[in-house]
């Protein structure tokens, strides 16, 4: 049985050309959603599409220009439309970061971030790219940010170009109701650009359209910058580099369960990086793992590094034989489909249990939401994993159970003395002991202090952390400093080892370690 690059050529040309044929007019219509232009939207999905699929580490992965990292772009653009060297050696650098996370294997960390934050800054995306699209679905001039943009169309509405809202809404109903029959053969999104832009030609309608586009392959240039700048691009590099990381490793997962195998994460971030560092110096937008084309690549029969490749010759014959068709495209049909985009992103399978959601991941999906179009993506994906690990670790602090009983009342042992009896206390701690539930022990001291012997009963601890362990020693030696002797159950050695090492072992003698109840039992007489 073959395995190569051509084991599954028949397949793979298919999966490549439906999917190249999706990617011509999203390239498009996110080239020109970001401020850099049509051809750079192209070129991101040629240049980065073939060096991710070559270099990558998901065969399957079709790469190129998506709405998070084109939202991060356009909110660049609007601070910094009149220097567009600075985005690109964003764009470069932001590479460069990608495979540095590759190299010290970050990739795997992708599966500890919660899906209220995933679906929080999806929505959030989905939310802005609808919003971007309001004034062009309108006919409207404008440039700003998401919630601006609302504003200035609510505002301008008097001043509506009727014929670019007609093609808009002609886009809308084409890649929303076209049959299934017909989408399987042709991607709605294509069908929509063709008979758009045929409307606005057949009907004469003055519309603002995409502007002339270069037939050729772009020139090289490495984007020069002020040193001073320096401090703009990192922020922006880092933020476009974790964005589009976060998005192409969740598509690889994507991937992973539609063919059932299992992708190298970082090695799919080194390929990504590699692309993006040769994209840049040749004008193309920054690109990512696209889920929509990758899903299309697979159903279509693409299985390995070749159908990505293929996606990317198929844009280069399209710029080369369409260029002037391309550039009579209306923005108003580019604004229908990438509200459709929008619409797509939205994690609906979220919102549709949002009543009975808990409310710990309830409030983190909101607050993700709003900061992702009020303020900042990264910000957005910061504040909800730590959030989201703040709640976690307050939740299992609250099943960390801690009981004191007496001797007396816990056993009939004859053979220890009655009054040493009396005065023996057992504290059971029962769950995970670490920083979020150490301060529990603290608040139990009093109840054992007044004792001759008190048994600390780490049996059903499952593991500790140093701030517990540090915690478990303040007890011990408070409890020394009232001459109480201290005897330690410990069930898990590891456990044990571990915090015998952080310091437990100068505070407590080897006969007063114990490894059952039994054990501890005898112990108290001795």
């Amino acid at each position: 049985m073959k395995t190569g690059i051509l084991s599954n050529f028949k397949g793979d040309l298919l999966g490549g050309i439906t999917a190249g044929v999706i990617a011509l007019p999203l390239a498009i219509a996110f080239g020109v959603s970001s401020g850099l232009g049509a051809a750079a939207g192209i070129y991101g999905s040629i240049i980065v599409g073939m060096l991710a699929s070559i270099f990558g580490g998901t065969p399957t992965q079709i790469t190129g220009p998506t709405g998070p990292l084109t939202v991060v772009i356009a909110s660049v653009i609007a601070l910094h439309s009149n220097n567009p060297n600075l985005i690109f050696a964003a764009i470069f650098l932001s590479g460069l970061f990608q495979i540095v996370l590759g190299i010290f294997k970050v990739g795997k960390l992708v599966n500890f971030i919660p899906y209220p934050v995933i679906s929080g800054f999806m929505s959030g995306i989905g939310a802005i790219i609808i919003l971007l699209q309001i004034n062009p679905f309108l006919g409207l001039e404008f440039s700003g940010t998401p919630v601006e943009g609302l504003l200035h169309a609510l505002k301008s509405l008097g001043n509506s170009d009727i014929n670019s809202i007609i093609i808009a809404v002609l886009t809308l109903a084409i890649v929303f109701f076209t049959p299934k029959k017909i989408a399987k053969i042709i991607p709605p999104p294509l069908i929509a650009l063709i008979l758009g832009t045929l409307a606005a030609i057949v009907f004469n309608f003055d519309v603002k359209t995409i502007g002339e586009i270069p037939s050729g392959f772009p020139a090289f240039t490495f984007p020069s910058f002020k040193l001073s700048e320096i401090e703009i691009i990192i922020p922006i590099a880092l933020t476009l580099a974790v964005v589009g990381s976060i998005d192409t490793l969740l598509t690889s997962l994507v991937a992973d369960s539609l063919t059932k195998t299992k992708h190298k994460s970082d090695k799919e971030l080194i390929g990504q990086g590699i692309g993006n560092m040769t994209g840049a110096l040749f004008g193309g937008l920054v690109s990512c793992g696209a889920m929509m084309r990758t899903a299309v690549n697979i159903k279509s029969g693409g299985r390995t590094k070749l159908s990505g490749i293929i996606h990317s010759f198929f844009l280069i014959l399209a710029i080369i034989f369409l260029a002037p068709a391309v550039s009579k495209i209306p923005l108003a049909v580019l604004a229908g489909i990438l509200i459709k985009v929008g619409i797509g992103i939205i994690d609906y399978k979220f919102l549709r249990l949002l009543k009975a959601a808990p409310r710990n991941d309830l409030l983190v999906m909101l607050l993700v939401f709003l900061i992702t179009i009020f303020d900042d993506l990264i910000l957005a994906v910061g504040v909800g994993v730590i959030l989201s690990s703040i709640l976690f670790a307050a939740n299992v602090a609250r099943q960390t159970d801690i009981k004191v009983v007496g001797l007396s009342d816990y056993a009939d042992e004859n053979y220890i003395d009655e009054d040493l009896k009396n005065h023996t206390m057992i504290m059971h701690i029962d769950g995970t002991l670490f920083f979020g539930s150490a301060s529990l022990i603290a608040a139990r001291i009093d109840d054992v202090l007044d004792n001759k012997t008190v048994i600390i009963d780490c049996s059903n601890i499952k593991s500790m952390d140093i701030s517990a362990v540090f915690a478990l020693e303040d007890l011990v030696l408070t409890l020394k400093g009232k001459n109480v002797r201290v005897i330690i159950i410990f069930n898990n050695r590891n456990v044990a080892v571990s915090s015998l090492k952080l310091g437990l072992r100068k505070l407590i003698s080897r006969k007063d370690i114990t490894f059952s109840t039994e054990q501890a039992l005898s112990s108290v007489q001795n």
